[in-house]
């Protein structure tokens, strides 16, 4: 079963490193910027969208033959996220985590995307994109709170670092989402 996770992460974090201009980050600076960088350029996208559009699914969802919405993409990312300080909290305190999440296998991500759909969709437009933002500030504060060695120099989930694993869920996901919404975008005469 490990071999098989080892194998879903490696190929989940190929596809968000396919574009060779995306940096990717070595250390705790680099992390912190790349994550800051890739959600301001984000945030300026989603901060221009009309909320009346943002419950419509329109986007390719994060499985196969569905369709999301704008929100439900926030969702996702704020999901993520949430299972990234989830995860820390666990170690921390020497429980078990439950890699991705509990119930969930890394051969379920489709699955695990829609649940994160579900958990906020009773949130208006505006929330998420709160909730988005302290869900990021918390992140930023964990990374903050570890040293270098601590992030990048020790396995922390099979062979993958703590900060491998911060940016495989946060950096590589903004640069990603932000793809998808400027695609989205231009599909429409309104916004640009």
């Amino acid at each position: 079963m490990l071999k098989h996770a080892t194998n879903h992460t490696q190929d989940r974090c190929a596809s968000y490193n396919q574009n060779q201009q995306m940096a990717i980050p070595k250390n705790k600076e680099e992390l912190i910027f790349e994550i800051k960088n890739n959600y301001s350029k984000l945030k300026k996208d989603l901060e221009t969208i009309p909320t009346e559009l943002t419950k419509e699914k329109e986007l390719d969802g994060h499985a196969k033959e569905t369709k999301m919405s704008i929100s439900d993409l926030v969702a996702y990312l704020i999901g993520w996220g949430e299972l990234v300080l989830k995860w820390n909290h666990k170690k921390e305190n020497g429980e078990k985590v439950d890699f991705p999440e509990t119930g969930y296998k890394w051969n379920e991500l489709g699955k695990l995307a829609q649940k994160f759909y579900s958990d906020y969709e009773n949130l208006d437009y505006s929330d998420l994109l709160n909730k988005l933002d302290q869900t990021v500030d918390k992140i930023l504060k964990l990374i903050e709170s570890n040293t270098n060695k601590e992030l990048y120099e020790n396995a922390w989930y099979d062979k993958w670092t703590k900060g491998k694993m911060i940016q495989f869920n946060t950096s590589s996901p903004y640069k990603n989402a932000r793809s998808r919404v400027r695609k989205w975008k231009k599909t429409l005469k309104t916004i640009n």
